[in-house]
């Protein structure tokens, strides 16, 4: 059991800051987000069930957007939000985002026609990737792509190709390994020396040579990114001053009007999560690059930031109907309830990957009844198969109650599976008590059209 968990005064309470601000409890007890009941949402669509906030999303995008420029200003700055897609990505959010003055980070070939497919301009498009291919990126050179990360000497080398004897060279920034180590687990932190992602100082030296002797390109640019999920400033200040220091240094081959200071800023999964808030974050990130220009005695640059998770994953809630709840003895007279959900990793990976926390609640109704030690379990053949490893439920949790994660908005979508053959679910956006799929949930049809064998015997034949 988490060090942390504690026993609630109230297993039926909604901790803010992890659930929707929109989120409340009617008078018989049940959730109702954005004014639509989560019973209504079973019913009209089913469970496992992504719920999507929009106006939560369209706040925080704004929020986010308002605190760093506002920060960037006050230092003579202008500055670029984009939106992570990688978080989660729809062409709906696209569409909420650039509404709300984001531009779109996308990495891979699919995430960057969600983003066109949703309207977003080209020139607000950002592309990154460790290993884009030569056909990723000739289309984004030929869609007019506002800017593409590069992050090794081969990727150079494919877009000197593809612009050779292009009009107007490509728009270029240099991924940065700072060696800052963020305080996240291994697997969230970017910008430590051993892993694949980007240049060392050295490293990004010899590329923006490289980059400057091919006409075709334009270096405009470092970015770095040290992690997600991280809550405090100081890792991304200590980065930033390191960042400065090799751009100071390049200007003296050319100038480099951005510095892109990546994203990951943490969010609240539990009650105990305190995560930084966004305009002193804001401040403390800008203030630090605006100290480090001015020991090197040169002007700021336009800032970019690419934040996913502080935007879309507070407004995520996961439903689920309770299957089985099977009481396990632990010994020394502990017992822990598992209660298992009709999805699991298949649409929440994180857990399985690398023990995220999570909370939940029963939904469908209050319950007087003392909270229970309980862990949520998943369908799928794996005993790691964990939705949330340690909570407090209704003592009384029972087969057809309806259970809900919130803070699910970012990165359970977008890893989610076909294990065990599980469709993946749709997701639904709520506003202003009504509700409308965003994207569609997936059949058994839907796979077995996939399956070669189930098709006519000639079909597919050479």
């Amino acid at each position: 059991m988490p060090a942390w968990l504690e026993v609630p005064a109230d297993a039926n309470d909604l901790a803010a800051g992890v659930w929707p601000a929109s989120a409340r409890r009617t008078a018989d007890g049940a959730l109702e987000l954005a004014g639509v009941s989560a019973a209504a949402l079973q019913a009209s669509f089913g469970t496992p069930l992504y719920v999507l906030d929009e106006d939560e999303v369209r706040v925080r995008a704004r929020r986010v957007r308002a605190a760093f420029c506002a920060a960037a200003a006050r230092h003579g700055a202008d500055a670029r939000v984009y939106y992570a897609g990688k978080a989660f990505l729809s062409t709906e959010v696209v569409r909420w985002v650039a509404e709300e003055g984001l531009a779109v980070d996308v990495c891979s070939a699919g995430e960057l026609a969600v983003a066109l497919a949703g309207g977003a301009e080209p020139a607000r498009l950002g592309f990154h990737g460790n290993n884009k291919r030569p056909a990723e990126l000739r289309r984004a050179v030929e869609i007019g792509i506002g800017s593409i990360v590069v992050d090794s000497l081969d990727e150079i080398s494919r877009l000197a190709e593809i612009t050779a004897g292009a009009a107007v060279p490509q728009r270029v920034l240099i991924r940065v390994n700072t060696g800052i180590h963020a305080e996240t687990h291994d697997f969230l932190a970017t910008a430590h020396e051993d892993q694949k992602f980007g240049f060392s100082p050295d490293a990004a030296r010899v590329a923006a040579a490289r980059i400057r002797e091919v006409p075709g390109l334009a270096l405009i640019g470092l970015h770095c990114h040290i992690g997600s999920q991280i809550f405090g400033s100081s890792g991304f200040a200590a980065s930033a001053a390191r960042l400065v220091e090799l751009h100071a240094e390049l200007l003296s081959g050319g100038d480099l009007p951005v510095l892109n200071l990546g994203g990951g800023f943490g969010i609240a999964y539990t009650r105990v999560d305190t995560p930084a808030v966004i305009e002193e974050l804001a401040d403390r990130i800008v203030d630090a690059v605006a100290d480090a220009c001015a020991a090197h005695g040169i002007p700021v640059p336009a800032l970019a930031v690419e934040p996913g998770r502080t935007i879309v994953g507070p407004a995520g809630v996961t439903l689920y109907e309770v299957g089985t709840v099977k009481p396990v003895e632990l010994g020394d007279g502990l017992v822990r309830t598992y209660v298992s959900v009709d999805g699991g990793m298949s649409d929440n990976a994180r857990p399985a990957l690398y023990g995220a926390q999570y909370s939940a609640r029963i939904v469908s109704r209050a319950s007087s009844v003392a909270p229970a030690l309980a862990r949520v379990v998943g369908s799928h053949c794996e005993s790691g198969d964990i939705v949330v490893e340690a909570e407090y439920l209704p003592g009384d949790v029972a087969p057809g109650d309806l259970l809900a994660v919130p803070a699910t908005g970012a990165y359970c979508f977008s890893l989610s599976s076909n294990y065990n053959y599980a469709p993946r679910p749709a997701v639904v956006a709520v506003r202003d008590g009504r509700a409308r799929v965003i994207v569609r949930g997936e059949t058994v049809d839907d796979l077995l059209a996939r399956d070669a064998g189930v098709t006519s015997p000639t079909k597919g034949e050479a």
